[in-house]
């Protein structure tokens, strides 16, 4: 592209010069001060003797403008993909205020008796009726009962349990799967 004698221009800089030698990628060049520098191809600009339109036009390459005018197509958003046979995960609310319609006079211990109870319940029917994955509401709150519920999960063989979909449930969610016997 450069040869021995063209007049160059630095991009970045307002150096102007002639080239001296060109190897490989990297130019030399005697400035019009007498000074010799090295710069890369991409960093010089040849200057035309010639104020010929036509020459400078020629060498302008339409393709690459095209691909610079063209606009980049949006990103879409992976969405997971879901077979429409596929039946939804049952979910189970645990906040107390859905499993009785009034929690007066109701302790603590009773509430989170009642709501370990209501889950436990939940894991057998889905273990008895071959379910693969339910999930859990339990709300962040103070994380009492997700610790309850994660001890409970933990006494189960062929259970494995983690935190529910983010997107869905926020932190207040676990989602349990249960490993079906082959036998």
């Amino acid at each position: 592209m450069f040869n021995k004698g063209d007049q160059v221009s630095v991009l970045d800089e307002d150096v102007n010069g002639v080239v001296v030698s060109v190897k490989d990628k990297q130019v030399t060049i005697e400035t019009t001060d007498g000074f010799v520098m090295t710069y890369f191809v991409n960093e010089l600009l040849k200057i035309n003797k010639s104020s010929n339109l036509m020459d400078s036009i020629e060498r302008i390459n339409i393709g690459d403008i095209a691909k610079e005018k063209e606009t980049p197509k949006p990103r879409s958003f992976v969405k997971e993909r879901k077979d429409k046979r596929e039946i939804p995960a049952p979910e189970f609310d645990l906040h107390i205020e859905k499993l009785v319609p009034n929690k007066r006079g109701m302790s603590n211990y009773d509430i989170l008796t009642l709501q370990t109870e209501t889950a436990k319940r939940h894991i057998e029917f889905a273990i008895k009726n071959r379910i693969p994955k339910i999930v859990f509401i339990h709300g962040v709150g103070e994380g009492i009962l997700k610790s309850e519920l994660d001890f409970l999960l933990g006494r189960y063989d062929n259970v494995v349990f983690q935190d529910g979909n983010y997107q869905k449930y926020g932190q207040g969610a676990t989602e349990v799967y249960f490993k079906q016997n082959t036998k």
